[in-house]
């Protein structure tokens, strides 16, 4: 039997696919009970339960994103708990669409169990995407309406 990849390990893969656009491949990274909480988000769902849930978030990221993220500058941080590893890091972001190129910050507390992702808070700069998106307008509407 082999033994289940380290948290870093882990995360390593999460961010070399998102990097990569590979999407479709990331739900396998989760246990079937996981739970992502993106706690920043201005709208839409800010908590994701299960890999399903999570499996059909990425895929309409997939379809709508018009984003590149390149990940740069990631360090990954062990904590006193073995299942727990903090990542800070940057995309390098490309708008398809206008061309527009600019950075934005990430941290990501992750707990990874067996080689799985169980639980993950995601602290994503979304206002910034939102904005190189030419999307500020309907977000506000959104949040007027909220």
């Amino acid at each position: 039997m082999s033994e289940a990849p380290e948290p870093r390990e882990v995360f390593q893969k999460l961010i070399e696919a998102i990097g990569a656009g590979r999407y479709a491949e990331l739900a396998r990274l989760y246990a079937e009970d996981a739970v992502v909480e993106s706690v920043f988000a201005p709208v839409g769902p800010r908590r994701l339960e299960g890999r399903a849930a999570i499996g059909e978030r990425f895929a309409q990221v997939a379809e709508h994103t018009p984003l590149e993220l390149t990940p740069r500058n990631v360090v990954v941080r062990r904590t006193d708990d073995p299942e727990v590893v903090v990542a800070e890091y940057d995309y390098a972001v490309h708008h398809r669409p206008t061309g527009k190129t600019f950075e934005v910050s990430n941290i990501q507390v992750l707990r990874i169990r067996d080689g799985l992702i169980v639980s993950s808070r995601d602290y994503h700069d979304h206002l910034a995407l939102v904005v190189a998106d030419g999307q500020l307008p309907q977000l506000v509407a959104a949040l007027e309406g909220a």
